[in-house]
């Protein structure tokens, strides 16, 4: 039951099943048009889902749209704070899939951030962020052609969880001095640290449940990409946070090697088979001293540990991954969060789906999109086991509204994400493609066409999609 909207008359619901979503040929989609600029980026990009999916399957597939509310659109239709109305929980619960615009902050209500409550509501775990050049795009980097990466940021957890109390709190003095007087002191690696008595407080989770089921995403994604792109890598710093993103780390690779053991092979797996296979009659002791360079400093037992890792995994995988077989699974390795910040830079082409926690993922994926064109060309996608929602990755840029001239290049984008997650591809494929020709041939809004050399005409926000349409 519905307050204040009514679904379509016509279409059917998007199930999910283990996850995976069952999509009918007229499936129902609610949509959340957005706020500021958001009045110019959804009806483009409409138009142009709408088109691909006419023209790639001829009238035989169609989207039934079905408009909820969410942000200040809401508060005009449900009443002052109603931000998030219970007729778009409802929706979107029902009918599984959802796009939607940029939304405001709330000011005054009880929300902090709507994007962050719709992923918490519905446990959209993931958020997915594809970032990848489209010849032609203005870009600070001289070669942003070779970043092409798929970042997998776990989206419930970390600091995003938002369990945190401010300076002077009764609380937050309470637990300060519960932790400066008996749990820091029993615990004998913390030494005598202290926490400053006027410090704010902030809990950071990390779980072994929502690492592994973020992982798991992760690696589906990479046993569909083409084999020169099946590789996972984990982004932590766990170098210092031991127990929370090292944990991440660590328990990344337990699912790798228990629930994934034949479609995968970690890099320093790789580097013991690959020894064996240069040299067939090497010793333990000889390959581990090959996998890490500082062997011979280190104490009795911890050359023994590692010795003992070679020896677990020539017996364990030699005959399923080695002579060469491991070079055909995916590759998953780890990197520090701050080297992946420089090498996404330096070395991007060495890198395919980065798999991270909330607050790393969050910097690293705009950070990665700013190298192929900035947020306006950046699409994402929160997706959990019962619900995903695609949405913009910029903010409403309200001094644009009702002008035209906005880029919706990320909705848009957004919406090709949508299309290959209920598999239509075809119709996903004729918008990439569209999308590539306007833009090579600088047919663009101007955001773009201002950073383009010569300069040239910028189009409007409709007349981009216009241009999209005309190049499937």
């Amino acid at each position: 039951m519905y307050e204040k909207i009514k679904p379509p008359t016509s279409g059917e619901k998007i199930t999910f099943v283990n996850g995976e979503p069952q999509v009918p040929d007229n499936p129902i989609i609610p949509f959340i048009r957005g706020d500021g600029t958001g009045i110019d980026i959804w009806p483009a990009t409409q138009k142009v889902l709408d088109a691909a999916v006419s023209k790639a399957y001829d009238g035989k597939r169609k989207i039934s749209w079905f408009k909820v509310y969410a942000g200040d659109e809401a508060c005009d239709l449900y009443g002052t704070y109603q931000y998030l109305p219970e007729d778009t929980l409802t929706a979107i619960k029902e009918y599984g899939v959802a796009i939607k615009g940029p939304l405001t902050t709330p000011i005054g209500g009880g929300i902090r951030s709507l994007n962050v409550a719709l992923r918490q509501i519905f446990q959209l775990y993931a958020c997915v962020r594809p970032c990848r050049y489209y010849a032609g795009t203005p870009s600070p980097h001289k070669n942003p052609e070779k970043l092409d990466v798929i970042v997998y940021r776990e989206n419930t957890e970390d600091i995003y969880l938002g369990i945190e109390w401010k300076q002077g709190d009764e609380i937050a003095n309470k637990l300060i001095k519960l932790l400066n007087e008996e749990l820091i002191p029993a615990t004998p690696e913390h030494g005598k640290k202290q926490i400053p008595l006027d410090s704010g407080i902030g809990i950071k989770p990390i779980s072994k449940t929502g690492s592994q089921r973020l992982v798991r995403r992760a690696i589906k994604q990479a046993l569909q990409l083409p084999k020169e792109k099946q590789q996972v890598t984990l982004v932590h710093k766990g170098n210092i946070m031991k127990y929370t993103e090292g944990a991440f780390r660590d328990w990344g690779y337990e699912l790798v090697t228990s629930e994934f053991r034949d479609e995968c092979v970690t890099e320093r797996e790789s580097w013991i088979l690959g020894n064996k296979e240069n040299k067939s009659d090497i010793s333990s002791e000889e390959n581990a001293r090959m996998i890490d360079p500082g062997y011979d400093s280190l104490t009795q037992d911890k050359k023994e540990q590692i010795v003992k890792e070679v020896e677990t995994v020539l017996n364990s995988i030699w005959e399923t991954h080695g002579n060469g077989k491991w070079k055909e699974k995916i590759m998953v390795n780890d990197r520090i969060a701050d080297s992946i910040f420089q090498q996404i830079q330096t070395r991007p082409d060495e890198y395919s789906i980065l798999a991270t926690m909330n607050l790393n993922g969050d910097y690293l994926s705009d950070a990665a999109a700013a190298i192929v064109g900035g947020l306006g060309m950046g699409p994402g996608a929160n997706i959990g086991d019962d619900a995903a929602i695609f949405e913009a990755t910029h903010g409403t840029a309200p001094k644009h509204a009702g002008l035209d001239r906005i880029n919706p290049g990320s909705v848009i984008l957004s919406g090709v994400m949508m299309l290959e997650f209920m598999g239509w591809q075809e119709a996903a494929d004729l918008i990439k493609q569209g999308l590539g020709i306007a833009i090579a041939n600088q047919q663009v809004t101007y955001d773009l066409a201002r950073l383009m050399e010569p300069k040239v005409e910028p189009l409007k926000c409709s007349e981009f999609a216009e241009a999209i349409i005309k190049r499937f």
